[in-house]
């Protein structure tokens, strides 16, 4: 029941994928990038950070950085770096780490069934993020970096994606960042194109994983071309990359605080949790948190009074918010307040024994990970998760599939 549609990428040449690809540009900072990017011509940095290029600009959202974001991906072209298939093509992206692969198809999604709902999200975008990533697409009139989508695991995909895998050789292979294996096939024979789009039309419904504001900046982006009636095929879908559920893996996205502790910290816990001092163990199931502060590990368990059946109040993430961040710290907001930072669960506990005791922050919560049954629930009640939920891994690389909006 959902459309999942071939396209005609834009991509590295396989020799230069390695020294294109580069992490996701909303999870590094403009001198992150710029180091990244240091000594690489080819770095994708320079097409989706590309204010590193231009360091005497006070603000990344300058018009400027946009039309040199455009120019750009018009010279990775013109220099041969990027390459277009020019025919209907699937792709198939595999990530490995630490022995667990997941594999996408890379494809276009369809801007209307996400406004009917069919792709479903979990998270509220913020204006300015999505005013970023709108500019940047109408500028370089391309999607620059993939929608990272799920959903339910169906055996006929599967089998199809795993005969392709075995009998077919990769386009391009490349390990990167955190020893994480990239492996990328393209499919362009129509049978099994047909095949795979036959396949999702059993799909009832895709979920956004992580980019719900890419997502939102190329369905305005879309709207704003129907308004015009300037609208293309192109410009009527987005660029995704579609992964079972089954093979996702969520981390835990931690907190750390820069409120001083109270003296009877503990004694307010306990209408709510049961509390232990006790030795370091990662939490090992839902309703568990660590607490780290006075140099010393603690063990909370939730107690059935404040379990809950609903969808998102029963989240760890929530309960903890509910019960602890808000009334015993007074953080309301999380999304704004700077007395509260979040640490992927990708970093481990050592990252937040280090904050801690450094002075700066005076107390860290670890969580166990949201399960990806819990974002697939939300999802399909039309709820809405709090923020900094879930931290996916491995990153999908961006630079290696691009979507060409203009019409061909």
């Amino acid at each position: 029941m959902v459309k999942v549609n071939p396209f005609s990428a834009i991509h590295p040449r396989a020799d230069l994928a390695e020294q294109i690809a580069v992490l996701p540009y909303d999870v590094v900072d403009s001198k992150e990038a710029a180091a990244f990017a240091e000594g690489n011509p080819y770095s994708y940095f320079r097409i989706d950070r590309s204010e590193i290029e231009l360091p005497e600009l006070a603000s990344p959202y300058d018009p400027k950085v946009y039309e040199k974001a455009a120019a750009n991906l018009q010279k990775f072209l013109a220099e041969g770096w990027f390459v277009e298939d020019g025919e209907p093509t699937y792709y198939l992206y595999e990530l490995t780490m630490n022995g667990r692969s997941q594999t996408g198809i890379v494809a276009t999604s369809s801007i209307q069934e996400y406004l009917d709902g069919k792709i479903k999200k979990h998270e509220f975008t913020r204006p300015e993020k999505e005013q970023d990533r709108m500019n940047h697409i109408r500028t370089c009139d391309a999607d620059t970096s993939p929608i990272f989508l799920c959903y339910r695991q169906q055996q006929a995909i599967k089998k199809l994606v795993d005969q392709w895998k075995e009998t077919h050789p990769v386009f391009c292979e490349f390990s990167h960042m955190y020893d994480v294996h990239h492996r990328v096939w393209q499919i362009k024979d129509e049978a099994v194109i047909s095949a795979l789009q036959e396949a999702f039309e059993h799909i009832p419904a895709l979920y956004i994983a992580d980019g719900h504001h890419r997502t939102e900046s190329a369905v305005k982006v879309g709207l704003e071309k129907r308004a015009a009636h300037t609208a293309t095929p192109e410009s009527e879908q987005f660029l995704s990359i579609l992964f079972p559920d089954e093979e996702l893996a969520i981390y835990e996205y931690n907190r750390v605080i820069n409120v001083s502790v109270p003296s009877d910290f503990l004694a307010q816990l306990a209408p709510s949790f049961t509390v232990e001092k006790s030795t370091y163990q990662k939490p090992q199931q839902k309703g568990q948190f660590n607490l780290y502060f006075g140099n010393h590990w603690y063990r909370l368990t939730v107690k059935e009074a404040i379990q809950s059946d609903d969808p998102v109040a029963g989240l760890d993430v929530s309960l903890l918010q509910e019960h602890i961040i808000a009334p015993i710290f007074g953080i309301t907001d999380v999304r704004t307040d700077k007395r509260i930072d979040f640490v992927g669960g990708i970093r481990g506990a050592g990252e937040l024994v280090k904050r801690v005791d450094s002075g700066e922050w005076q107390i860290a919560v670890e969580l166990y990970p949201t399960q990806m049954a819990d974002l697939l629930n939300v999802a399909d009640a039309n709820q809405i998760m709090p923020p900094k939920s879930t931290w996916f891994e491995p990153k999908l690389l961006s630079g290696l599939f691009v979507y060409d909006l203009k019409t061909k």
